[in-house]
């Protein structure tokens, strides 16, 4: 990062810190979480090199925010419905916590890729290949004809066969 740059980074964060804290607190639970979502906020700016331009720099933060705080409440959900899985098994089945973290991570990759797809797409995808409902249960649950039902899953399976060769699920 350049020293303009980092010099514009520091100015938003300046003007700006203040009233990102106080919109985050009110859609939070508390000032530490918001502290830590305006950290998260800037990191992530920083990563980027990209610092908005003074018009629009609340507008950008605003929904910098908003996205983080969509994923945020999605991990969450994600984390809870897999705990939620596994209470029920014995212990000695229990995965270790780093790797049960690894497990979380890649939930959360397969739900960041499936939230790529329409919703119509997703949906068949799921029913086929999560609850093994048969192409024509799909079409008549979606209410839509069996080739589109094809193409859904279809859609799924090159998604998922596109995200395997880009990284390691």
């Amino acid at each position: 990062m350049n020293r303009d740059t980092q010099v514009e980074l520091t100015q938003l964060y300046i003007n700006h810190k203040g009233w990102l804290s106080h919109f985050l607190k009110k859609r939070l639970n508390g000032s530490h979480q918001a502290a830590d979502m305006v950290q998260d906020i800037y990191l992530k700016i920083l990563v980027s090199g990209k610092v908005p331009p003074k018009d629009y720099a609340r507008q950008y933060l605003v929904s910098t925010a908003k996205n983080l705080i969509i994923d945020k409440n999605r991990r969450w959900r994600i984390e809870q419905a897999y705990l939620e899985s596994i209470q029920n098994l014995p212990e000695e089945t229990h995965a270790s916590p780093e790797y049960r973290l690894q497990i979380i991570e890649t939930l959360i990759e397969v739900d960041v890729l499936l939230h790529k797809l329409t919703e119509k797409a997703r949906q068949a995808f799921l029913l086929r290949r999560v609850e093994g409902l048969s192409y024509q249960a799909i079409a008549t649950q979606l209410n839509v004809s069996l080739s589109s039902v094809e193409k859904y899953v279809a859609k799924g399976l090159q998604a998922c066969a596109m995200a395997m060769m880009e990284s390691d699920l």
